[in-house]
């Protein structure tokens, strides 16, 4: 879901993230998971807490003033953030290269094995 604001309507966020907001909660399916609150009865709602009880990534990008929520990880198997660790590897030339000094830029890993 990618949005200007993270106050959305209840309607809005079922529609763009597929969790119906219901007086038991987020439900999806057959998942239902407690919020605590009725998220359901309210005009313009806070996606900051239910993006985390439902374990969806919130990333912000303030260049552009854009909000992008992720997919639910209800298990826990998701990235804590899209940057990556600092790698350092020999290039082509068989000198080391920082992944670090491209900090800022957007990148692009291919990786290979034979194994």
């Amino acid at each position: 879901m990618i949005t200007d604001s993270l106050m959305v309507s209840p309607e809005s966020f079922t529609a763009r993230t597929g969790w119906a907001l219901k007086p038991e909660g987020a439900c999806k399916g057959q998942i239902c998971v407690s919020l605590g609150n009725d998220f359901s009865a309210k005009e313009s709602i806070d996606i900051q807490p239910i993006a985390d009880r439902l374990g969806m990534g919130v990333v912000h990008d303030a260049t552009h003033g854009l909000w992008a929520i992720g997919p639910e990880t209800l298990g826990g198997h998701a990235l804590a953030t899209a940057e990556a660790p600092n790698l350092t590897l020999p290039n082509l030339d068989g000198e080391m290269f920082e992944l670090a000094s491209l900090r800022g830029q957007k990148v692009l890993l291919v990786a290979w094995s034979p194994y």
